[in-house]
């Protein structure tokens, strides 16, 4: 046997992915490392408080959010549509990225932020309507998306009944 096979039988993928996954966890010690430099007990209180603020705030918000988009999407037993589970994914993938975009901007799309203009010499103002807009884009896009979507599945299954007779 290779010792390529018997090293991808033990481990369970290639040796490529093994120095990949060791790469990627020495490069974040190393920004781990360069990060508690700095303020480390500034550091410590952040990563506690974004996962308790994940834990307990934003993870039933998003739960309770899914749930009332699925119950909104969802048909009754004799609709024979796109399912429900499809369906909510043009609604959570926009979402999803829009929060994101949120997240890491958060302070300038607030203007939460005094030293920007400071250190970046640009202005701080404009970044709310960006995210916005951008958000629009996003759920237009989506919405788009699915109608040419449902559009061809109705078609789809008219000429099946047609062909059916």
């Amino acid at each position: 046997m290779k010792a390529r096979t018997v090293f991808r039988s033990r481990y369970g993928a290639s040796p490529l992915h093994l120095l990949l996954v060791i790469g990627s966890f020495a490069l974040a010690a190393y920004a781990g490392l360069r990060l508690f430099e700095g303020d480390t007990l500034g550091v410590a209180v952040w990563f506690v408080g974004a996962a308790l603020v994940h834990d307990l705030v934003l993870l039933p918000l998003y739960s309770v959010t899914d749930r009332a988009v699925q119950t909104a999407f969802d048909r009754g037993p004799g609709d024979r549509g796109p399912t429900p589970r499809v369906s909510v994914n043009y609604v959570r993938v926009p979402a999803f990225v829009s929060g994101v975009l949120l997240l890491v901007w958060w302070p300038l799309v607030f203007r939460q932020v005094g030293h920007y203009t400071a250190a970046t010499a640009l202005p701080a103002d404009g970044f709310l309507g960006r995210w916005l807009l951008i958000t629009a884009v996003l759920f237009a896009a989506s919405a788009a998306v699915l109608v040419v979507r449902t559009s061809r599945w109705s078609r789809d299954q008219r000429q099946a009944r047609r062909a059916a007779k």
